[in-house]
């Protein structure tokens, strides 16, 4: 049998070149008077309590409020800017630059991920940070003396904090004007948050005497559960009016919508997540 030998032509799929992040440069213009900044970290050395969720939502909220506010991701995992569908592998500089390689902020942030909202990203290399901020002078400043040349460019600078109670978390408290501490109703809901008061009032004693509790936040809240109302009625009773009226209920869209790059204000505009955070927002304005 004649075997016919035939040339193969190499086929490859077409690749399909991604657009580079946009710049600060590149940011659309503001449309009116920032006021005071007002920097607020996200703060909970337990995980899974719904800092990231929060962080991303209340900022998106803000944002279509008018609001010019700006993300700082300081988590190695950077759920917030996988969560608003940051491409990482195009990320030339993170927050890890600005902390450890003195990049300015500016430098870093990528302008208008969502209407009014900005994010500084973090990559892995922040993993590394917390070692390699020990031996560095004025280490617990780092962020702030960053963050400080935003002010007044922004109306908010929303600080997403790792789960521990690390250097990159002293950064944040030393940086911040005032904390928002989510906190889930569920069993142990108070647990660990002894340990950031004391935390708290160790950085306010020495680093940064005008920082304080901004809001208590009450999140993944099932309004069928007897569980989450005595969790409710526990932080209430603790924390009194620090604690914001509105509860974040525990929805599949909330959980959905970071594997879709999207707030919850876009993805599910009209459901019971998005409407708790425009909720919490109209609070966090009211409280300025």
């Amino acid at each position: 049998m004649e075997v016919v030998v035939r040339e193969v032509e190499d086929y490859a799929a077409p690749v399909i070149p991604r657009e580079p992040l946009k710049s600060y440069k590149d940011k659309a213009p503001v449309r009116h008077v920032v006021g005071q900044t007002k920097i607020i970290a996200i703060i909970n050395q337990k995980g899974g309590v719904g800092k990231s969720t929060t962080a991303i939502n209340l900022g998106a909220a803000l944002g279509e409020m008018g609001k010019q506010v700006l993300l700082v991701d300081l988590d190695p995992q950077g759920n917030c800017s996988s969560g608003l569908g940051v491409e990482k592998s195009l990320i030339q500089q993170c927050i890890y630059d600005v902390l450890l390689n003195d990049v300015p902020l500016e430098e870093v942030i990528i302008p208008d991920i969502a209407e009014g909202l900005d994010i500084a990203p973090a990559t892995i290399n922040l993993a590394g940070a917390e070692v390699e901020l020990v031996s560095e002078m004025a280490r617990e400043n780092r962020l702030k003396d960053a963050v400080g040349s935003m002010r007044g460019k922004y109306d908010f600078i929303l600080i997403d904090c790792p789960p521990s109670l690390g250097l990159l978390t002293v950064n944040a408290l030393v940086a911040a004007d005032k904390l928002l501490i989510p906190i889930q109703c569920e069993f142990y809901a108070l647990e660990g948050v002894t340990k950031l008061l004391e935390s708290m009032k160790r950085v306010k004693s020495r680093l940064n005497p005008t920082l304080d509790i901004y809001g208590i936040l009450l999140t993944m809240y099932d309004s069928r559960t007897t569980l989450s109302k005595q969790v409710v009625d526990e932080v209430r009773e603790y924390f009194g009016r620090l604690v914001f009226a509105t509860p974040i209920p525990r929805t599949v869209k909330l959980s959905e919508a970071p594997s879709f790059g999207q707030p919850i204000t876009q993805y599910d505009p009209k459901g019971r997540g998005a409407l708790s955070y425009i909720e919490l927002a109209k609070e966090v304005i009211a409280r300025g």
